[in-house]
Parts: C-alpha cells; sequence; structure tokens
C-alpha cells in the first residue's frame, strides 16, 4: 500500500468514516438468551471451523454446540451444502437447531463478488443468493462476505471505490432475500486486509445495514491496530471473531493455524473487550479457530474449552 493511500485511508477514518459506518438503521433480532453478559452484552456463539478436522457434519456440530453451552451456532455453507446434497432437509435441521436453543448467528459464505470479472461476479451473486436462501431456511439471517478470489498474492489490487460499488450489489441482494451480508477483513488477502479498507468500503456503500464482520487474528494478521475498534458502535459490528495468537512465529509467517484459544496467546484480550462490548450494542462473540492439534482432539472438549475461555476473557475485560 502505498504511503499516500495510507494516508488518505486514515484521514478517512479519523473524519468522520467511523460515524458513517456506526449509525446503521437497527436490525430486528431474535430473542436472546440468559446467558448474554449483561455488562458488555456479549453472547456466545462456535463457528463450526473450531471442531471442522473432526468431521461430524452440521447435524452433529449442533449438537456440540448446544451440549457445550453455545448461544449460537456459525456454520459454513460448504457444509450445509453437503448437508443438502445427501439428502437432509433443512426444515429438519432448522428444527434440530432451535429444539437445541441455539439460533444461527451468522454463515461462513465464499461468493466471489469482488473480483475485476464481471461475467464472475454475476455468477457470484446468484451463488449467494442460493447460499442466503439456504441459510435463511435455517432461521439465519447473517453471512460473511469475505473478499474471496481476490485474496491470493497475483490478485490485481482492487480499487476501494470499485469494491463498495460491488459489496452495494451483494448487500441489495440482501435486501431481497432478508439476510444481511458482513464485509469480512482478511489479513492475508492483497485486498482488504486492513481495518480502514474495510471501513471505507462500507462507508461507501451508503447502505443503511453496512457492517462488518471482524476477527482478532485477521486484524493483527493484516497489521492494523486494536484501537481502530473503538470507531465502531450501534450496528457496524453484530458479529465478532474471536481467537488469540501466540508470540511466535513472526507475523508476516503466520497462518490460520496458529491460532489459539482466546487468552492463551498475546492479543491485547481486554483492550478488544472493551473496544467493541457495551456501547448499549448486542453483539455475538464467535468462536473461530483453525488449529489442528484441536482438530485431534474429542470436539466437545475442544468447544466447551472455547467457551469457557471466551468466557474468562470477558470476566477479566469486565473486572
Amino acid at each position: 500500500m502505498s504511503v499516500d493511500r495510507r494516508l488518505f485511508l486514515s484521514a478517512a477514518a479519523a473524519s468522520g468514516l467511523g460515524a458513517a459506518v456506526s449509525h446503521a438503521a437497527p436490525m430486528p433480532r431474535r430473542g436472546l438468551k440468559a446467558t448474554q453478559d449483561a455488562k458488555s452484552g456479549f453472547r456466545y456463539c462456535l463457528n463450526t471451523s473450531t471442531i471442522r478436522g473432526q468431521e461430524l457434519g452440521i447435524e452433529k456440530e449442533v449438537d456440540v454446540a448446544a451440549a457445550a453451552g453455545y448461544d449460537g451456532i456459525e456454520p459454513w455453507i460448504p457444509t450445509l451444502r453437503q448437508f443438502v446434497e445427501k439428502g437432509g432437509k433443512l426444515s429438519d435441521l432448522a428444527k434440530r437447531i432451535s429444539d437445541a436453543g441455539l439460533t444461527v448467528d451468522s454463515a461462513i459464505g465464499f461468493a466471489q463478488w469482488i473480483v475485476d470479472d464481471e461475467t464472475k461476479r454475476k455468477e457470484a451473486l446468484e451463488e449467494a443468493k442460493r447460499d442466503m436462501d439456504m441459510l435463511r431456511e435455517i432461521g439465519g439471517t447473517r453471512i460473511a462476505a469475505p473478499p474471496v478470489g481476490a485474496h491470493q498474492a497475483d490478485s490485481p489490487k482492487i480499487d476501494l471505490f470499485a469494491a463498495a460499488e460491488r459489496f452495494r450489489a451483494l448487500q441489495d441482494l440482501g435486501d431481497q432475500t432478508g439476510v444481511v451480508p458482513q464485509l469480512e477483513v482478511w489479513g492475508f488477502s492483497k485486498n482488504l486486509s486492513r481495518l480502514g479498507e474495510v471501513m471505507f468500503v462500507i462507508g461507501e456503500t451508503a447502505h443503511p445495514k453496512a457492517c462488518l464482520l471482524l476477527d482478532i487474528y485477521h486484524i493483527f494478521k493484516g497489521g492494523s491496530d486494536f484501537t481502530g475498534l473503538n470507531l465502531f458502535s450501534d450496528n457496524a459490528l453484530q458479529v465478532f471473531h474471536v481467537n488469540d495468537y501466540p508470540a511466535t512465529p513472526e507475523r508476516t509467517e503466520m497462518n490460520d493455524s496458529h491460532r489459539v484459544y482466546p487468552g492463551d496467546g498475546i492479543a491485547p484480550m481486554s483492550k478488544i473487550l472493551n473496544a467493541i462490548g457495551g456501547h448499549g450494542r448486542e453483539i455475538t462473540l464467535s468462536l473461530e479457530l483453525f488449529n489442528r492439534d484441536y482438530w485431534k482432539q474429542d470436539a466437545l472438549e475442544v468447544a466447551k474449552t472455547g467457551l469457557s475461555k471466551m468466557k474468562a476473557t470477558v470476566a477479566a475485560a469486565n473486572a
């Protein structure tokens, strides 16, 4: 990123971009369970990547999340597709989730909405509609929108105004389906790897439900400072991926598999949680890990440990 571009993004954020993205129109919310932290407004969700290596399938992933004591679940769209392809009924899955006392707080999709190729973008919107329709059937109202397809090292650098226009098309599709896309930062990506970049994009869409899906590891990996989280309030953040990172290897050498339980690394957890918590907002903390050592362990024990450590970091931040 050029110095001029960095200065421009910094100036945009400082001059009110944070305010622009923090006054989104309120979204209807489902009833929250009693486990929501009264002071911070946090509730707890299991991103199924955390137990992905155990290859349980979505039904057993739901069972694990419920047994471990989570409020919600964040499934991956490919896993939902596999469920349907094997003959599973989304109505049955929706009932299983509801009967387990869970909500579907978000889901992880991979439609290439951001790429330069217009034909691929059109196909991506068709894919996103199918994903949103499927997600809506199980009670989901939000979906991740990472910069997939423009994240490789050899990807062209995409103009942020163009990215905003393309994301607005995805947001308009979300209005039709009732599922809100959340612009996701990917710290390792050639595009949208920094807080200032994703803030700029959602600020320029001028959409009343514009929101981000941020992640502790990705913010660190992309090189942004966590202080930028203080710019957000209200509905700009609704789901936040929680994890931690160790002291080694170096940031530039780190990858998804290095993520550890919150509190087991060196991330400034209290600073982060105090920045995003409170403000009169309800926010879901979703545990997203890709640790291969955890994938070798019992899925329920991993889920329980992750929830316990999330709650411990929240307690420490509230102390």
